[in-house]
């Protein structure tokens, strides 16, 4: 329970009380450290503090280091401010380029100079030049739109013959929808990968493949996979169902 005339006791006053338990109280150090749930080293630590410098001596202290020796000198990083201001658009790797043909002295790297920028605040993130947006998406926005057919060999058989596969993936699931394998690059081994392929899953709106594979795919398309015809639509091969 609390109540309106209690407040709440700063650090300083906290640790002065454990002093005075000391040291007016005759507390001993240990049950001190023990009520205050710190080592016996922090309470003598308190003791020490508040007689070079009482109360004010207590409180918390920074922590921060006296000095830094991987801290860019500062007239270097003057140096990197006026350089930067008179080319917004040079980065920090064009910025550590510079100064070190500039002949500084163990110049910066790429990464201290952007510290610097950042504790000069002379980066605003608003500022990055957006993505250029001229590029197309090549997914496609959904399944059986495009198949990406390819014929790849090099597989070795328990018998030790070489084989290829008639391989294909849907361009937006990136489902295979094809692993066919044949001794023999045939249009009548791919006219069959093909037609399983379709059999299976269906006839895709375009099949997307390399000019080399289009050879075989090209005869393929002519056969009869699973009543379904293809034919070539534009270089580099791609097939569109009739």
């Amino acid at each position: 329970m609390t109540f309106p005339f209690m407040r709440e006791m700063s650090v300083a006053e906290q640790r002065y009380q454990a002093v005075l338990a000391v040291i007016s109280d005759g507390e001993t150090v240990t049950d001190v450290a023990a009520r205050f749930g710190v080592s016996r080293q922090t309470v003598h630590s308190w003791l020490a503090r508040y007689e070079a410098g009482g109360l004010e001596d207590l409180g918390d202290r920074s922590h921060r280091p006296r000095s830094c020796p991987h801290q860019m000198p500062a007239r270097v990083e003057a140096q990197l401010a006026e350089m930067r201001r008179a080319h917004p658009s040079w980065g920090p790797r064009r910025l550590a380029f510079e100064l070190a043909r500039d002949g500084i002295a163990a110049a910066p790297s790429e990464s201290a100079v952007y510290r610097a920028l950042v504790r000069l605040n002379l980066i605003d993130p608003a500022a990055r030049r957006p993505r250029d947006r001229r590029w197309k998406r090549w997914e496609r926005g959904a399944p059986m739109e495009l198949w990406q057919m390819d014929v790849v060999g090099g597989f070795v058989l328990a018998d030790g013959t070489r084989a290829k596969a008639l391989t294909g993936v849907d361009d937006h699931s990136r489902f295979c929808v094809s692993a066919h394998l044949m001794i023999r690059e045939t249009s009548q081994q791919v006219c069959a990968g093909l037609a399983g392929a379709l059999r299976a899953y269906g006839v895709p709106g375009q099949i997307l493949t390399d000019i080399q594979d289009g050879w075989c795919l090209r005869k393929a398309a002519h056969c009869p996979a699973g009543g379904v015809k293809l034919s070539v639509d534009r270089r580099p091969p791609v097939f569109v169902a009739d």
